[in-house]
């Protein structure tokens, strides 16, 4: 391989990237040394196996990754914005769509979802903590550093270019030479063995560590759309994990799984990676329908209609999103009965999808329903989403898929329903546990202001790209000309769609300066029940003690936390005596940072060929495991006499303490 060129030059963009690297990393750096905060980063945050700040670095991890993947999309739309635009080379363009993608499902909306995993489940189902705390450290630090090491791609040694999802033999080095492939194969590959890690995680602890009266059948739905999600993570990150170990081989070490000259089939590729890719967009909006359905009873004061068929809806999604990857490419001939098959099943599919909206709506009925801010992004999906279901129905439909496949019908489609279920979720699920994570709630009025931008800025972005792909304009296309442009009507559209970009980029602005500026001037939740909430995690203060309860909330049914606050005001809740007993708790530990670092240097050496800083990398690995396997002060109780301080300190803080017991 050819590493002269080792830093990316030649664009003023990469020359700004550089001196804003160089100047945030500054910042940084002064700042710490200034306030003498680096013991208390490596105390209180590198080394916490701490499952509220594991999602604390989660949630802020993928809000940066989102501006990042955010600024991509600005800048192709910038392109397409006029015919003939030279304002990226096409060279360029490749490697800002293939990093966006990337960005914005592997990046963005896994750690996004995994924020929500690890700040909600755990308090949800009246456990201390995740069932593997050192586990779960590592998983976070995998997926972080995994995510630097593809994003310095911007910088150094050039970005992939061959498409998000890098078919083969585009991304074989005949194709794609250089080190960009490369740092595209060890991110992912990096990031997506620390998500296995975290779909196991979850299943272990929503089966196991739920507190002992807690019947599967009286979980939160929340909780059961992450058990469904990550059972479908188990199922789909081996096949994607074994897919990108191929392609490595094949590009480091001469092997030919998907080279047809050497007797591979590039074919193969594209059904393992759609075997993963299309049960990915279940593994992602499964979350968010959780996170809907959470909202939806608390905010309309009613206990969520159909409970049964909304769980039978999340577990059918996650195994029937295993039979749906062919309608990927119903273009490539794979024969009649095979799109049949297949095309039946993407349609099935949407049933148990609509049986939740139906449920959402029949819980509202007669509701006294609370337009807050989460309510608002709740009340903002379900009409994107039925536009986004119905057109994905559309093209479920093999011989209709023959027209749309190539157009931008299909990228109107995809945004429709990723954004519109997905972000929108997620989104909604921030803002509804903000209060319980942090303590704090987030500015009413510039969360309007961010919602009604973000809202209008959709709706013109991604209309118009309907029309376009019913016009003929195809995926993947950098430039167009004035025939094109003008002739056939596509330069006004591509410019209104630009313009909605843009409005949704302000709309992000307008949630980051909500963030700051509630948590220097935001309404402080004394309560530890924001919202007037159902489930367990409101009954504890806000933000949570680190053991989370200090005694295990007995559970008599479904809305657990509800049907106390019920009882209480009758007078009828009998509340035994309280008696702490010791909690044991897991030690922080440095060994996952460290291991993910050795990580990191493996996949930066394997990027570049060099076998000695990748082996290298690799023996760090091993050894961390082998001190691993030798530690054995691995935890430590908390003494009753600190958790009656503890318990009052927050008391006295204006806390009420509400154990369900």
């Amino acid at each position: 391989m050819d590493n002269s060129h080792f830093f990316v030059t030649g664009d003023p963009m990469i020359y700004g990237a550089d001196v804003s690297i160089i100047l945030v990393s500054l910042a940084i750096i002064i700042y710490l040394t200034y306030f003498k905060k680096w013991g208390w980063l490596w105390r209180e945050w590198i080394t916490t196996v701490d499952h509220k700040k594991i999602g604390i670095m989660y949630l802020l991890s993928s809000l940066l990754m989102l501006f990042r993947g955010g600024v991509d999309a600005v800048l192709m739309r910038i392109q397409l914005a006029v015919p003939n635009s030279h304002f990226l080379a096409s060279e360029h363009y490749n490697e800002i769509f293939t990093t966006h993608g990337t960005i914005m499902i592997l990046f963005m909306a896994m750690p996004f979802m995994f924020a929500l995993f690890n700040m909600v489940v755990p308090l949800q189902i009246g456990a201390r903590d995740v069932a593997y705390p050192f586990l779960n450290a590592v998983s976070f630090w995998l997926f972080f550093l995994g995510a630097m090491l593809l994003n310095i791609s911007f910088v150094i040694g050039g970005s992939p270019n061959a498409g998000w999802l890098s078919y083969a033999p585009l991304s074989e080095n005949d194709f794609s030479p250089g080190p960009g492939q490369n740092f595209w194969i060890w991110g992912i590959q990096i990031s997506g063995i620390g998500s296995l890690m975290t779909g196991i995680n979850f299943v272990v602890t929503i089966l196991k560590m739920r507190t002992p009266t807690m019947r599967l059948r009286d979980m939160p739905l929340f909780s059961w759309s992450v058990l469904a999600s990550s059972i479908a993570i188990l199922g789909v990150f081996p096949i994607f994990t074994a897919t990108l170990a191929m392609l490595t081989i094949d590009r480091l070490l001469g092997g030919h799984f998907f080279t047809m000259t050497g007797g591979g089939n590039p074919m193969m590729w594209v059904n393992l990676i759609w075997m993963w890719g299309h049960p990915e967009v279940y593994i992602v909006v499964l979350p968010a329908f959780g996170v809907f359905s959470e909202i939806v009873a608390t905010f309309s004061k009613k206990r969520i209609f159909g409970y049964a068929s909304m769980v039978f809806s999340m577990i059918a999604i996650s195994i029937v999103s295993y039979y749906t990857w062919v309608h990927h490419f119903f273009t490539m001939g794979a024969g009649a009965n095979v799109n049949i098959v297949f095309a039946i099943c993407t349609m099935i599919i949407a049933i148990p999808t609509g049986v939740k909206v139906f449920n959402w709506l029949f819980t509202m009925y007669r509701g006294r329903i609370r337009i807050t801010q989460p309510m608002l992004w709740f009340m903002a999906f379900v009409p994107c989403f039925l536009v986004g279901g119905a057109t994905g129905v559309m093209l479920a439909a093999a011989p209709a898929d023959y027209q749309y496949h190539n157009s931008y019908f299909l990228i109107a489609h995809f945004h429709q329903v990723l954004i519109g279920g997905v972000v929108f979720g997620y989104l909604a699920g921030m803002y509804y546990w903000f209060p319980k994570i942090f303590g704090i709630k987030l500015n009413e009025r510039l969360g309007k202001w961010a919602f009604w931008t973000w809202q209008i800025g959709f709706y013109v972005c991604f209309m118009p790209q309907y029309a376009l792909g019913f016009m003929g304009m195809t995926r993947r296309m950098y430039t167009y000309n004035s025939t094109m442009g003008w002739d056939m009507g596509w330069a006004p559209l591509n410019m209104i769609s630009t313009v909605g970009a843009f409005l949704m980029g302000i709309g992000f602005i307008f949630q980051v300066w909500q963030i700051l500026y509630s948590i220097k001037h935001g309404e402080r939740d004394v309560t530890g029940d924001a919202w007037d909430g159902r489930t367990l995690e409101w009954s504890i203060p806000s933000p949570p003690p680190v053991y989370n309860f200090a005694i295990l909330p007995v559970v008599k049914g479904r809305d657990a936390w509800w049907y106390q606050k019920q009882e209480m005001q009758k007078g009828s809740y009998q509340k035994e005596a309280v008696k702490y007993e010791p909690i044991h708790m897991p030690n922080n530990s440095g060994i996952p940072f460290l291991m993910a670092v050795c990580f990191f240097i493996a996949g930066f050496g394997f990027t570049f060929e060099w076998w000695w800083m990748g082996i290298a990398g690799l023996i760090g690995v091993f050894i961390t495991l082998f001190a691993r396997s030798f530690q054995y002060n691995t935890d430590h109780f908390i003494s009753v006499e600190e958790i009656e301080r503890t318990e009052n300190a927050l008391r006295n803080h204006g806390s009420i303490h509400r154990t369900a017991n």
